[in-house]
């Protein structure tokens, strides 16, 4: 792991603070789930942000990692490739995120690309303070054994290459151990677009 990635560990401690409950843990685009100040020039400007930026349509991913032994899992929706050579991928989970402390603790995860019809394995994964893996069927990746989620299109097993700061979010690289596509030819992806869950047919 690059040593940039390691220097924006949290302390174990407020690691373990920001493990309690709360309502939900979806990790949107920058923008979409970051707090306003209560200014209207201020709320109007954002929403013009968050109402750009969702015009840009993007598939579901969940980020996953074993920590303790336990399977840990967050869903993301801030997910893209970086680079070929080397092969680099990146996701950007939110400062206030309670997932992304354990996965950065580990140094490795996976990113699992929703199907269609996995729109309750989103749900589940973005919920707090419940079984994120209740009744959710995984296997180990190949080289991390991080969660591999049954029925996704595809997933990267990864290790943490860099970590950047990026205003209220964190700027997440990851260098790609393993890779392989899950689905048949005709899978189709789950998406997201102004607010809501889509699918190639609508």
């Amino acid at each position: 792991m690059s040593p940039d990635a390691r220097e924006t560990w949290p302390h174990p401690a407020l690691i373990d603070s920001w493990l309690g409950d709360a309502e939900i843990d979806f990790e949107f685009r920058p923008g979409e789930d970051v707090a306003v100040h209560d200014d209207p020039e201020a709320r109007a400007a954002a929403r013009r942000f968050r109402d750009v930026l969702g015009t840009f349509a993007s598939g579901i991913t969940v980020i996953t990692t074993v920590s303790n032994g336990q399977p840990v899992g967050m869903t993301c929706q801030s997910f893209s490739s970086v680079s070929l050579d080397p092969p680099l991928v990146l996701f950007v989970p939110a400062r206030s995120s309670r997932a992304w402390p354990v996965i950065q603790r580990v140094g490795r995860f996976c990113v699992n690309v929703l199907a269609a019809d996995q729109e309750h394995v989103s749900a589940q994964m973005a919920s707090k303070g419940a079984d994120k893996f209740a009744g959710i069927d995984w296997r180990p990746a190949e080289v991390t054994g991080s969660p591999v989620i049954a029925g996704t299109l595809a997933h990267l097993d990864c290790t943490i290459h860099t970590v950047h700061e990026g205003g209220d979010h964190y700027v997440v690289v990851g260098r790609v151990e393993h890779l392989e596509t899950t689905g048949g030819d005709d899978a189709e992806p789950l998406l997201y677009f102004r607010g809501s869950y889509r699918t190639t047919d609508c």
